[in-house]
């Protein structure tokens, strides 16, 4: 079987949106604009195989995810097994969810095997708790706000808009200067992401917050809608450290403004950085959705 992937281009958002509704998820993984912008970085492409769609690497690499759409799932996997058969290659599915690798246990007992990754887990809470900060479990964070809301009188919370986007990127571009980022790759990626996420922001169909402190823009966060219609997931949160609390109130207010329409927030996962891994565990997810890396039993 040949199979080509192609690069997700805008034009490409429609169809791929259309595939993507099949898919019975809050991962972040799994929505065009997350999509779209970290594949200029991943080299990830898709491709259609039986009517369902699949992304993988461009240059070849033989690693899938599971297929969603409207098509025979049992039929795209054997199809992919054969492709990495003839070309010499193991066959992997990444990106697997407990759900998914369920499917495929239904598909093929016994056959194949997950390995979690901790480090690609999503974060999910429950958005009226981001918001409201009630209890004794979000009394720091409360502490945060409240002294935030005591050092700078003159704040406000704003929706990102054409008004105010040139502002954000403005805030990013300090960000970026501030934190170092040319000598790290991962957060110049990163960095890259959060501007094109800013100039792609209405075509992407992204919802965003700022924060205006003293008459500057001092946090922005963006984030879209998931799959399942009670998520909003959240790409890209920045804030100036010499701002206290900022990063705290931009949380806050933006479950509160953008979020009110959703149950949960999904927030992404930690890489495996010690502190963002605190920092995301100190607001206490309802839940993690686990990813993991699937072979054959006895290739993994």
């Amino acid at each position: 079987m040949e199979l080509k992937m192609k690069r997700p281009e805008m034009e490409d958002r429609e169809m791929l949106n259309r595939y993507l509704s099949y898919a019975d998820t809050r991962s972040c993984e799994m929505v065009f604009g997350n999509i779209y912008l970290w594949s200029r970085f991943y080299n990830t492409g898709f491709a259609i195989v039986e009517d369902n769609l699949v992304f993988g690497e461009v240059d070849g690499v033989y690693s899938y995810t599971f297929p969603v759409g409207p098509g025979d799932k049992k039929k795209t996997i054997d199809a992919l097994r054969e492709h990495c058969k003839e070309n010499g290659e193991n066959f992997q599915l990444h990106n697997i969810t407990k759900e998914d690798f369920a499917k495929l246990e239904e598909l093929y007992p016994g056959r194949f095997e997950i390995k979690y990754d901790r480090n690609y887990a999503d974060y999910v809470y429950e958005t009226e708790k981001l918001a409201k900060l009630s209890g004794k479990k979000y009394h720091s964070k409360k502490n945060h706000v409240n002294k935030f809301m005591s050092l700078y009188e003159d704040w406000a919370y704003e929706p990102i808009t054409k008004d105010n986007v040139e502002e954000c990127f403005q805030m990013i571009l300090e960000w970026r200067h501030e934190n170092g980022c040319d000598g790290d790759e991962e957060k110049n990626a990163e960095i890259c992401v959060a501007q094109n996420a800013l100039r792609l922001y209405d075509e992407l169909g992204f919802r965003g917050g700022a924060l205006r402190v003293n008459g500057k823009i001092a946090a922005c966060t963006i984030g879209e809608p998931g799959n399942k219609k009670d998520t909003l997931i959240v790409h890209i949160e920045k804030a100036l450290t010499e701002v206290q609390g900022a990063y705290t109130v931009i949380n806050q207010q933006f479950a509160l403004h953008e979020g009110a329409a959703y149950r949960y927030l999904n927030r992404e996962e930690d890489l495996g950085e010690d502190g963002l891994r605190q920092a995301k565990m100190s607001y206490k997810p309802v839940f993690l959705i686990e990813k993991g890396v699937v072979r054959e039993k006895g290739l993994l």
